[in-house]
Formats: C-alpha cells, sequence, structure tokens
C-alpha cells in the first residue's frame, strides 16, 4: 500500500497534545493536491474544536522541500481540457486551497511550520499563514508565478504588500528567490534554527505543559523557538533584500509600471541575484507582469478577506486563459523555455484585455462566505 500523501499524528505532551502534520509527497517535493489541501482542512478542523490538542506542528518529508507549490501539471490539465472554462479542477483546487490559507492565518491556536528546504507558491501560503514560522539554512523561497502566466496568490497580496517598502512588489514581479535571512527581514518568517535542531525543536515542544488557553500555548511556543533561534544565530546565512532596499526602491520607482518594468528589465549589473531577477522578469509574462502589479496596488489596503476573494477572481479568470496554459507548458510540460506570449511588451496589452481579468466571472463568489 502507497503511503497517505499527508500524514497525522496526534503525540502527547508533559500535558495536552500536538498535532504534527507531514506533508508526505517528497517525490514531488509536497506539491500540493487537491486532495492534500482537503485532509489538511478536514483535520485542521477537528483539531480546533478537540481540546486535547494544544498546538500543531507541520513540516515536509524529505530533505529537499517543505512544499514546491501547488501540483502545476493537474492545473494545467485542466486548464486545457477546458478552454475559457469553467476549468473545474482548477477552480475547486485554488478556491479550497485559500480557504485553506484563510484557516491558517485565522486559527487560534499555534501552528508552527518548520520551512525547510524549498518553500513556493503554495507551500509559501501554508507556511505565511502559520503563527510560528521556522526557516532553515537550507530554506529557499520564491513567487516565481510571472514566468508561468499567473500571480503570487495564497495570501502572496497580502504579504507582499507588507513587506518593507518595494521589495514585495519586486519579489512580486521578478519571481527573485530568497532565503531565511530574507524571510524574517520581509516578515514571512519568525525564527531562523539551524535544521538539525530539529529533533531538539519537537523534543521540547513535547515537554511542555500545554493548556487550554491559546495565549498561553503562543507563549509556550515562543519561549521553546527563542531559546534554539538563540544558539543559531551564527549560521544563518546572508540575505539579499535588505542590502538590495535602496536599488530595489529605485528600480521600483517608476512614474507606471511600464516604467518600472523596464528599469528591472534593463538593468545592467554584476551582482549574480539582481541580474537573475531582471533576467526573470525579462522571460515572464507581460501581461502577467500587469495583472500582478494592479492586484498589489488595488489591494494595497484590503482586509484579508477581501484579499482571499480578489484572489479567488482573478486565479479563475487567468486558468482559463491561453496565456498561464502557455506559460505552464513552456516551462513545465515541454520544458523548452520558449513560450509564445501574446503580447511581445506591457505596452502591447489593451487596457480592456487587462481590466476583464479583474471581473467576476460568476455571480457568487466561492469564498463570500470568509
Amino acid at each position: 500500500m502507497s503511503e497517505p500523501s499527508v500524514m497525522f499524528q496526534e503525540l502527547p505532551a508533559a500535558s495536552g497534545k500536538m498535532g504534527r502534520v507531514t506533508l508526505n509527497v517528497a517525490a514531488t517535493l509536497n506539491s500540493l493536491t487537491l486532495e492534500m489541501v482537503d485532509l489538511l482542512q478536514e483535520k485542521l478542523d477537528a483539531w480546533l474544536h478537540d481540546d486535547a490538542i494544544a498546538a500543531v506542528f507541520i513540516e515536509g518529508a524529505g530533505e529537499k522541500a517543505f512544499c514546491a507549490g501547488g501540483d502545476i501539471q493537474a492545473l494545467h490539465q485542466s486548464a486545457v481540457a477546458t478552454p475559457g472554462g469553467p476549468c473545474d479542477y482548477a477552480e475547486n483546487f485554488f478556491a479550497r486551497e485559500y480557504r485553506l490559507n484563510y484557516t491558517l492565518y485565522t486559527y487560534c491556536k499555534p501552528i508552527i511550520c518548520w520551512g525547510h528546504g524549498i518553500v513556493m507558491g503554495g507551500g509559501l501560503g501554508v507556511m505565511a499563514g502559520c503563527s510560528h514560522r521556522v526557516v532553515t539554512e537550507k530554506t529557499r523561497i520564491a513567487m516565481p508565478e510571472v514566468t508561468i502566466a499567473l500571480f503570487p496568490d495564497v495570501g502572496g497580496t497580502w504579504f507582499l504588500n507588507h513587506m518593507p517598502a518595494s521589495s514585495g512588489q519586486f519579489l512580486a514581479l521578478t519571481g527573485a528567490s530568497i532565503n531565511a535571512a530574507d524571510a524574517i527581514y520581509t516578515g514571512i518568517a519568525d525564527r531562523f534554527i539551524s535544521s538539525e535542531r530539529k529533533p531538539e525543536v519537537l523534543e521540547q515542544l513535547l515537554r511542555q505543559h500545554w493548556g487550554a488557553e491559546p495565549p498561553t500555548n503562543h507563549a509556550l511556543a515562543r519561549h521553546v523557538l527563542r531559546s534554539f533561534a538563540e544558539q543559531s544565530l551564527d549560521q544563518c546565512p546572508v540575505g539579499q533584500v535588505e542590502s538590495h532596499l535602496s536599488t530595489i526602491n529605485t528600480l521600483c520607482d517608476g512614474d507606471d509600471i511600464h516604467e518600472i518594468i523596464d528599469n528591472i528589465a534593463s538593468l545592467q549589473t554584476s551582482d549574480p541575484w539582481l541580474s537573475k531577477a531582471s533576467e526573470s522578469l525579462s522571460r515572464g509574462s507581460p501581461l502577467a507582469a500587469l495583472w500582478i502589479f494592479r492586484q498589489l496596488v488595488e489591494l494595497r489596503h484590503a482586509s484579508l478577506k477581501e484579499v482571499f476573494q480578489s484572489e479567488i477572481q482573478l486565479v479563475t479568470n487567468i486558468v482559463r486563459h491561453p496565456e498561464f496554459a502557455e506559460g505552464v507548458r513552456a516551462l513545465l510540460i515541454d520544458k523548452d523555455r520558449s513560450p509564445s506570449w501574446q503580447y511581445q511588451s506591457s505596452r502591447d496589452v489593451p487596457a480592456g484585455v487587462l481590466a476583464a481579468f479583474f471581473d467576476a466571472p460568476w455571480d457568487v463568489n466561492p469564498l463570500a462566505d470568509l
């Protein structure tokens, strides 16, 4: 028999129990399927109302990834099966994934996320929503959706807009890769702990006398994680975002999105991190760059609920459009890395084409009840 895609354990502590969640498909870098999303939602809902469960620990199987995102191949199949939509599997996946993300953000009990290895797309959505987010020396984070004609979803509209200065906008447009130090600086992680300390962290969490009150249990989680973070300080890698923030702000200081794209794409630099970011935007979908920018600007002051309601509207329109299918084909299916984008530059995109992505494709938003 094959192992379950998500493993759940209820581990006895000194008092109370800790729920342990393991995303368990290491062969696909623990990429999320609709089944996995549903399993996570069901268990989190059950544990929320189980007085014996005081805290939750979530991790990925294997050493390579916490979670590399959603199962893009399945989403692509859904998109090409019914061009123009509805794309039932993809649309159901995104609606239920975003509902899970919202559950994580609003969960009253402590959720400790061990964000080791690759944390991308849907994986970052899971980690960002947890209350105690740990990153390690092997953490590699990115939201490279511009390269497949998507956008940083799963709450990206929320956490990117809460990053320092223009850093969130830059990361959204370029899909630039960041590490543990960057994650803490930009606010999507809370603690750096060396990966070798994970068994000790789990052991200490299970030594705690968990109580009935969530605020007390959050304090216990912080107490345990803080000591391991202090012991790991000298192993934290050097970040990129903070040291490049002045350049990032200058590049993103354009009169409009077209000028910002020009600034980034035409950047001449010997800096490898900036150079790679520039190349990524240059290869990405010009149409996607526009909807990424507009989504961030229009939702800058939105509530978390409004963010997810807006994201499901935008992503539904995107998966029904051929640009997304072409982006996934070129990067992940045929892997020729030669997408045939509909427009050569952002200035070629008609205003009406872009505006249509921000119109509701149904009478009732699937997340209206959040």
